[in-house]
């Protein structure tokens, strides 16, 4: 099995692929600030902070990728997501070269085009979406993605990032009809990442096959994702409880959604956050 380091181990997504991805051939060396309680057989654990440089390297040696999930996973103060998410993608891929690794898949998020529109029609291709943040959180994910084109570009790196929609167990939301990625499309996206030939720099939308899809997959598609699951089996339930979608509404009319609105100004960020409220 050939060894794959994830960073960010004990989040969310870092869960469902070290317990998708074994299965696969990638035997899995963790890389988390946290220790992960609940191990698996055949996994490696590192406990870091992915900003420090020596230990991101030393966790990345042998490795044959890397797949970077590590940072905040929300909206933050400026100082912490500069930090965490910014310096925190800058180590990786400069522990990566230093390490021989030739192959890194990024956390990207829909949130580097959040203020994009929405077509009435149709689905949005990578190509149609360019940087348009919608918070530092957004901005800290274009920064990730020009990192990578950097280290693609000069240091002949494979570097796959990935804009996630709503990764969870299910949709419970209306706008998650469009923008789910399911747990089991969250494994075999990343897979399709970590072994499609030469892909060199590339953005692809991370989403399920839902019905109601706003983006374009044939991107994540060529790299050989092949999804299973449509959200529109929650559909019913969702529109019975919460209406038909209002597409004047900017949590629909926008790609990044709710991130879009006045509760997530900087200056309502930093007031929640100095509370001691999640922004």
């Amino acid at each position: 099995m050939s060894t794959l380091l994830v960073t960010g181990a004990a989040g969310r997504i870092g869960t469902v692929l070290r317990g998708g991805l074994p299965e696969r051939g990638w035997a899995v060396r963790c890389l988390d600030v946290v220790p992960i309680v609940e191990t698996r057989p055949g996994e490696e654990h590192v406990v870091a902070d992915v900003t420090d440089l020596a230990a991101v390297t030393d966790a990345t040696t042998g490795a044959a990728a890397v797949v970077h999930l590590a940072g905040l996973s929300g909206e933050a103060p400026w100082p912490a997501i500069s930090h965490a998410n910014i310096e925190g993608t800058y180590a990786v891929l400069k522990a990566a070269r230093r390490a021989g690794v030739r192959r890194v898949v990024l956390a990207s998020s829909n949130h580097a085009s959040g203020f994009t529109p929405r077509p009435a029609g149709g689905q949005l291709r990578e190509a149609d979406a360019p940087p348009r943040p919608d918070t530092y959180y957004g901005v800290a994910k274009v920064a990730l993605e020009a990192l990578g084109s950097l280290y693609a570009d000069r240091y002949g790196m494979d570097v796959v990032c990935l804009r996630i929609g709503t990764a969870s167990a299910e949709p419970t939301a209306l706008r998650h009809l469009s923008t789910w990625l399911s747990p089991a499309d969250t494994v075999s996206l990343v897979d399709a990442a970590l072994t499609a030939p030469s892909p060199g720099f590339v953005v692809v939308w991370g989403v399920s096959a839902n019905t109601r899809n706003w983006w374009d997959l044939t991107a994540a598609r060529a790299l050989g994702y092949e999804p299973q699951d449509d959200a529109e089996v929650y559909a019913e339930a969702l529109v019975e409880a919460y209406g038909e979608p209002d597409p004047t509404d900017p949590v629909h009319a926008r790609v990044g959604g709710e991130f879009t609105l006045p509760g997530y100004d900087a200056e309502a960020v930093e007031a929640r956050a100095a509370g001691g409220e999640h922004p």
